[in-house]
């Protein structure tokens, strides 16, 4: 049984590899923006710091270091459109071969977004190594191995909580014709509570520990901060990623709900 599962699931990832090659030139392209969103970021904290040494407890080559770790991480993590697929199948009733076949909506999606990701990850490798001279002064130096093995496990789970959030998201399209201004909402809170403006610990004590509870604080952030330095000790990361599991199960939960409740729908109305 576990044979068969795992041989399914293979050929899912298989396909979702092939669909990510498929689009290789759209994720290159998009490597690209972030490095000229790179160097943007480079001139406007440039100026930020121009006249002082720090911002909060941050040197200006700590946050440029900062940044490019996150624009790494996001090619591992992020959720690129994944909502707007899973609102497609509902809408164009590509939905109804799940109510058949013996496969689990959800695994199937997440095994195409690990596929997906997979193809983004060499992608986004071959710019940073060409411009491994310009940034190399940027990268995180002698990182503690205990660092490097936290962050396996808060990277996997931080792409969970990305994709289980796009998911919640697309499944409303069981409910709404029409989910953009749903995903344009979430992605602007997720913008700007993941870190990707502005690294958290800038906040105020008081709201950057209440971050610390929320999802959005682990989808982006808190990997990077285990890797630059942030997170200070083990113990830290391993509460961290208890969260993040938590959250994980969490939102899995919503999913399932979401699912159900939207299938009963989709079929009392003759979807």
């Amino acid at each position: 049984m576990v044979t068969a599962l795992f041989d399914k699931y293979r050929h899912v990832f298989a396909m979702g590899l092939q669909s990510g090659l498929v689009y290789r030139w759209n994720f290159l392209l998009r490597v690209l923006f972030s490095l000229l969103h790179l160097a943007a970021l480079f001139a406007l904290w440039g100026a930020a710091y121009s006249g002082r040494e720090h911002i909060g407890d941050y040197t200006f080559e700590q946050t440029m270091s900062y940044f490019l770790c996150l624009v790494i991480a996001n090619y591992l993590i992020s959720a690129f459109n994944e909502d707007y697929q899973i609102g497609e199948e509902i809408r164009g009733g590509t939905i109804n071969q799940f109510l058949t076949k013996p496969i689990d909506y959800y695994t199937y999606r997440l095994t195409i977004f690990f596929a997906n990701r997979l193809v983004t990850g060499v992608v986004v490798a071959i710019p940073i190594l060409l411009c491994l001279p310009l940034l190399g002064d940027y990268l995180p130096r002698d990182v503690a191995g205990w660092r490097w093995a936290a962050l396996v496990p808060s990277i996997l789970l931080s792409a969970m909580i990305q994709f289980s959030i796009a998911y919640c998201f697309g499944l409303l399209a069981f409910w709404f014709l029409e989910i953009q201004g749903f995903v344009i909402l979430s992605l602007a809170v997720e913008t700007l509570l993941s870190g990707q403006v502005f690294p958290l610990d800038l906040l105020p004590p008081a709201l950057f520990e209440i971050s610390q509870w929320l999802p959005f604080y682990y989808q982006a952030y808190f990997p990077v901060a285990i890797v630059t330095g942030r997170v200070t000790d083990l113990a830290a990361a391993q509460h961290g990623i208890a969260i993040q599991l938590v959250w994980v199960v969490l939102l899995m939960a919503i999913g399932r709900i979401l699912w159900h409740r939207g299938l009963r729908r989709h079929t009392a109305v003759g979807g």
